[in-house]
């Protein structure tokens, strides 16, 4: 009975049952923000939130019951456990903020779509190797900073009059928003060699170091992808060596009969 209750439960049909009560509540839970539509239907949006939290909560239960322990040996399992978690727990008084938190529901397409998963996947898999361009991107930042408000903080206190200021300045012009016009000749009015310091520094962590991150990304979610198809490889394998088994069994039977 387990075991046809977790094939019911991995079966396509529910699992794309269970994706479109996801997608079809967070529509509701985007329709509960409009305050003329909550006066105007706001029980029925409320009883349609709380049949969707209601199947959610049959679905984990009905995982817990048919893996037991081995249901939180999966980290996504774990994942849709706390989410759904959070929306059971009540929202009155110094806990009204978790009503907010409802939508996190949506998040809930991750751990259903394989596709997600992989991308969810590689990010954490590039963790490791972000945090070391992080690191450097921190010292660029830090050694940046503290030459721009040596330089430019006494003309420009608003940009660069403390390492704070300095530091948001130069990530503002990292991300290229407005960092010509707004920051760069505005310094270079009254420090017309400016351009020495910040056409260098928006090469190094604009064009390099950001790129640098988004390969190391790229890179780890193709090693996910790799190592999924792997894994299927073997199993495929593994289920081919077991019907062979089965048929050589059979054929050593059909022949000890005769």
């Amino acid at each position: 009975m387990t075991q046809r209750l977790i094939q019911w439960l991995e079966s396509p049909f529910v699992t794309r049952f269970i994706l479109g009560v996801i997608l079809f509540n967070a529509v509701l839970l985007g329709l509960e923000t409009s305050k003329p539509l909550m006066a105007a239907y706001g029980p029925i949006l409320t009883a349609l939130d709380t049949a969707c939290l209601v199947i959610f909560t049959i679905e984990i239960a009905l995982r817990l019951f048919a893996y037991r322990l081995n249901f939180f040996k999966n980290g996504w399992n774990i994942f849709d456990f706390v989410i759904v978690g959070i929306a059971l727990m009540p929202n009155g008084g110094a806990l009204s903020v978790l009503r907010a938190l409802r939508i996190l529901r949506l998040f809930r397409v991750v751990s259903v779509s394989p596709s997600l998963r992989k991308v969810v996947e590689g990010l954490i898999a590039a963790l490791p190797g972000m945090a070391s361009v992080v690191l450097l991107m921190s010292l660029i930042f830090y050694v940046g900073s503290v030459i721009a408000t040596k330089l430019f903080g006494t003309s420009h206190p608003e940009f660069f009059g403390s390492l704070g200021a300095s530091a948001y300045s130069l990530f503002q012009i990292m991300t290229l928003e407005s960092w010509s016009m707004g920051i760069v000749r505005p310094v270079m009015e009254i420090h017309p060699q400016a351009w020495m310091f910040f056409v260098p520094f928006i090469l190094v962590t604009t064009f390099s170091v950001v790129n640098l991150l988004v390969g190391i990304i790229v890179n780890s979610m193709q090693e996910a992808a790799g190592v999924e198809e792997h894994d299927q490889t073997e199993t495929y394998r593994d289920d081919v060596a077991k019907r062979l088994e089965r048929i050589e069994t059979l054929l050593g039977d059909m022949k000890a009969r005769k």
